[in-house]
């Protein structure tokens, strides 16, 4: 994979998980839960960022590897669950991922991003 092409995948992945955070600001699970348009707007984000970890899987499936602290496997998992059953999603799953999944996604990759721009 051209780094060029990584580093605006992991771009991607830092801006709408951002977007989600922004998105459920000030909320608590109650609020997420009745929120409707909230939930179809985190799960798309979702969708999305599971959309480019599955590029980044199918350029470079070793970076995947190289960075297991990154919980790449369930925001993949989750993108899937969405898309396939999008009706019958449970929405407390949804909601664990935003307040479980997106802040360690968030910190594997910001850590990578660091470590890149050392130059290792």
């Amino acid at each position: 994979m051209r780094s060029d092409s990584l580093l605006q995948h992991i771009e991607t992945i830092e801006t709408i998980a951002s977007r989600v955070q922004s998105f459920v600001r000030d909320m608590d699970e109650a609020s997420f839960l009745s929120d409707t348009r909230t939930q179809m707007a985190v799960m798309l984000c979702l969708v999305l960022i599971g959309e480019a970890v599955i590029k980044i899987d199918g350029e470079a499936p070793e970076f995947l590897a190289q960075h297991p602290n990154v919980p790449w496997a369930p925001i993949r998992d989750m993108r899937d669950l969405i898309l396939l059953d999008y009706v019958q999603v449970e929405l407390p799953a949804i909601w664990q991922a935003v307040t479980e999944i997106i802040p360690d996604l968030q910190e594997g990759v910001a850590t990578i991003r660091n470590w890149r721009a050392q130059g290792e």
